[in-house]
């Protein structure tokens, strides 16, 4: 997946400035693709040159931001990537590399590092939950669109709750083999 389809997504759902784009990105998209606003400028532009969108002129503003939307190139290109077939996604997390190595060294040094991202997983985990008893508290479950954002930030609650139970039960254990 690029960036590119993340942006063509979100501007489908909402065209955007580039500052709101970047805002809303953090709040959502962020929580599972991470970029900065500047990679998001840069991609912007990029798409602009393809034709994937084009900006909307409004005449009553007087400020130089631009309002971009999706056009059909747009709009096809995310079709066409839609239907491809991708391999699901590989765990490719430092920590756990870190671990491996302090099976070898067995030090405990990772210690810290698992109880910090323990505290990490509980923060996100609460974020998550705020926003599903805030956008989906009544259940949207006739509202296809509503419906599919709700299993998405279910699927995040559960990867955190997992998270959160696996650190749970492995840094008592290292703390046991420390003494």
């Amino acid at each position: 997946m690029s960036l590119a389809h993340v942006l063509l997504t979100s501007l489908m759902e909402k065209p955007s400035t580039g500052i709101d784009l970047a805002r809303r990105f953090d709040r959502s998209m962020g929580f599972f693709w991470n970029a900065t606003h500047q990679q998001i400028y840069r991609e912007l532009s990029g798409m602009m040159q393809k034709g994937w969108i084009s900006t909307i002129e409004d005449d009553l503003s007087h400020t130089r931001k631009k309002t971009y939307q999706v056009e059909l190139l747009g709009r096809t290109e995310l079709a066409n990537w839609m239907v491809e077939q991708s391999p699901p996604a590989q765990l490719r997390e430092e920590l756990m590399v870190r671990l491996r190595a302090e099976a070898q060294l067995e030090s405990n040094a990772v210690l810290p590092e698992l109880e910090r991202h323990l505290e990490i997983h509980k923060e996100k985990l609460k974020t998550y939950q705020s926003i599903f008893a805030k956008d989906f508290a009544n259940g949207h479950d006739d509202d296809r669109t509503l419906y599919i954002h709700k299993m998405i930030l279910q699927l995040g609650i559960d990867l955190e709750m997992g998270w959160i139970k696996w650190l749970e039960t492995i840094i008592p254990q290292l703390h046991k083999f420390n003494r």
